[in-house]
């Protein structure tokens, strides 16, 4: 009889505990599922067409998340996410095989802004939130530089503050990416090595101003290599820099958005140094409460070269609900010279050749 009630004691202790604790920390799951089938032409360089189910995003990326909050008392709070990736088609993780590859941080949040560590959106993801209108749809910018829907740093230290109309970020990452699985989020280049205190290291700066009708945003943007990196970035002394300037403006219920990446890269062999710019322009319009329409133009020009490349894209999107929608996306990719660019995010296309393509899909959050 004792030991039941003393088993009986602890149960209800573990539980008020439990209670206690959930009473003071406010978590969330959520997420979004997003897949479709998608059609291109000149997928080799043969000119096939294909038609499959894209891996990497529909017209936004697939995730599954938790985040949590408590309260610490005098406008202080703790603060927590952890984000993976979901590859429709397969069901695997994304981001390299992370399991949080999308985020995995805990930080303060104050009166002074936030404060936060772990792997996390760098200041360059940040900057072209509000004026990328297509986001990163499976054709869009991130097509031309698959860096931009992939712009995050492993151990890493960041910083966002709001005050007023003004943002101001910040990055510090001691390795930018310690997965080698291969791919845009998976480079290889996991740093913090003792001796070597360039080696994979990055970091990102953020300066915005916004009010109710217009928004100016600036990032600057600077990672380093090491041995087998990714990208011919093989030495603590090669690096790749983005500076962008991006804006948006808001006429009515209509966005207009546009912006310039400039990128330098340095390799460890000069074979793979490229400079760049990216520029684009967008429009978002509602047709109606439940239909809308974005539409984006791109253009990557390459320094002292004719492989430049032109993005045309477009979308209509109909929502059921708040969290239901279903879309349809045509574009086509031109490429001049030898420039291969694919239209899809993560697809193929012949050496030279222009591509044309339709997705379709359905998208739904929780």
């Amino acid at each position: 009889m004792k030991k039941t009630a003393l088993s009986a004691g602890i149960a209800t202790l573990v539980c008020m505990a439990t209670q206690a604790a959930q009473a003071q920390t406010q978590v969330t799951m959520y997420g979004v599922v997003d897949s479709g089938i998608a059609h291109t032409t000149n997928a080799n360089a043969a000119g096939d067409s294909l038609t499959k189910v894209p891996s990497l995003t529909g017209s936004v990326p697939s995730r599954i998340g938790f985040r949590g909050t408590e309260d610490l008392g005098g406008g202080l709070q703790a603060l927590f996410n952890l984000e993976g990736g979901v590859q429709m088609d397969t069901g695997t993780s994304s981001q390299g095989n992370r399991v949080f590859g999308r985020q995995a941080y805990v930080g303060l949040k104050g009166s002074f802004g936030t404060l936060i560590v772990g792997r996390q959106t760098n200041m360059t993801f940040h900057s072209m939130l509000k004026s990328d209108v297509m986001g990163p749809n499976l054709f869009s910018i991130s097509s031309i530089d698959l860096y931009i829907p992939n712009a995050r740093s492993d151990n890493a230290v960041g910083y966002m503050g709001i005050f007023d109309r003004f943002t101001v970020g910040a990055t510090y990452s001691f390795g930018r990416d310690a997965s080698a699985a291969g791919g845009p989020a998976a480079t290889n280049c996991g740093g913090e090595i003792a001796g070597d205190p360039k080696a994979c290291r990055q970091w990102t700066a953020l300066l915005g101003y916004d009010n109710k009708t217009h928004g100016v945003t600036a990032s600057y943007d600077i990672m380093y290599g090491n041995t087998a990196a990714a990208m011919g970035l093989t030495t603590s002394d090669s690096r790749d820099r983005r500076t962008t300037l991006n804006g948006y403006a808001m006429l009515g219920a209509t966005k207009i958005g546009a912006g310039v990446m400039a990128r330098r890269k340095v390799a460890a062999t000069r074979s793979n140094d490229l400079d760049s710019n990216l520029y684009y322009l967008g429009l978002s319009h509602p047709l109606s409460a439940a239909l809308q329409i974005d539409a984006q133009v791109a253009r990557h020009a390459v320094d002292n070269s004719d492989n430049d490349s032109t993005l045309t894209v477009a979308r209509l999107t109909y929502s059921f609900s708040k969290r239901t929608a279903v879309y349809g996306s045509l574009g086509h990719m031109r490429n001049n010279v030898s420039a291969a660019i694919a239209l899809d995010a993560g697809g193929t296309v012949g050496v030279g050749m222009n591509q044309s393509g339709l997705s379709v899909g359905i998208r739904h959050a929780f």
